[in-house]
């Protein structure tokens, strides 16, 4: 099948859904992402901190899909947000991934408290001049912290991959990335229960009501929800009945009502965990 794609402020274009690979690894996970390749994703997520960018690059070579067919992208992890650090690691990632390049590298979080993203951003506009990635990204980042990297660099990110599903719908955000012409990647859109939340967004009988009405799951419905806001959902599953699912929702558009259903879901603190970019560290 052919995903449509969305166009960033530089005129780079991605599929409007990507495939997210966190906590598949080793031969298991190669299947898993070779299966996902095979249902026709063409945009793979991964980074430095999930230990598996070596699966992923085995999935590619096994696949045998051409490589330029395939946008991959790798995330850098706090620790090594020090300018000769992130290099090294880049670098790091291609050999893991037996990769000459990759499509998108992301700084992961901004971890603002360390104060080196900036630093970091300045890494990879050089590790992007040598060849080692095509398109830069962030992951996590306020309006703030791009504005920041924008003033001190002059370079804007192509992407910024965020929480985002019916739970935390991040309207100020995505508005924002609109006006700079940034690409919305949402991280778990299909968000788990958990102390804040007491109830699985995929039992959600709103969301079920809604999907009915044109024959598709309540995660079709959520994917269909999120690109009809211009974002780019990243959803991750290890099964192939479900990877192919997961693709088969532009068949059908939500109306202004089903909007509306999904509208009254938002909460203030529909975070799935504590994870405030504003304070939060990853390393």
């Amino acid at each position: 099948m052919t995903i449509p794609t969305y166009t960033a402020h530089d005129g780079t274009k991605v599929p409007q859904i990507g495939f997210g690979t966190y906590k598949l690894k080793g031969y298991d996970g190669v299947e898993s992402i070779q299966s996902a390749l095979e249902a026709g994703y063409r945009y793979l997520d991964s980074a430095y901190n999930y230990e598996n960018e070596a699966t992923v690059g085995e999935a590619i070579r096994r696949s045998g899909i051409p490589r330029d067919e395939i946008q991959v992208a790798s995330k850098l992890p706090g620790r090594y947000h020090k300018y000769d650090d992130a290099l090294v690691t880049i670098q790091e990632s291609l050999m893991r991934a037996n990769l000459d390049h990759y499509d998108f590298y992301l700084i992961h979080w901004p971890n603002p408290k360390e104060d080196h993203y900036v630093e970091a951003w300045q890494a990879l506009i050089e590790a992007q001049s040598r060849g080692y990635i095509k398109n830069l990204g962030v992951s996590n980042f306020l309006p703030e912290h791009i504005d920041r990297i924008e003033r001190e660099t002059g370079v804007l990110p192509v992407v910024n991959q965020v929480e985002m599903h019916p739970y935390f719908q991040q309207k100020a955000q995505r508005a924002y990335h609109e006006e700079k012409g940034i690409i919305t990647q949402s991280w778990s859109p299909f968000v788990r229960a958990n102390e804040k939340i007491d109830e699985s967004v995929l039992e959600n009988e709103d969301i079920k009501a809604v999907g009915a009405k044109y024959g598709k799951s309540a995660g079709q419905t959520i994917l269909r929800w999120q690109t009809q806001l211009g974002a780019m959902p990243i959803p991750k599953s290890s099964k192939k009945a479900r990877q192919i699912e997961n693709l088969d929702f532009f068949d059908f558009k939500l109306d202004e009502e089903d909007l509306a259903v999904f509208d009254r879901l938002d909460k203030p603190d529909g975070r799935a965990a504590n994870q405030d970019p504003a304070v939060y560290q990853e390393f």
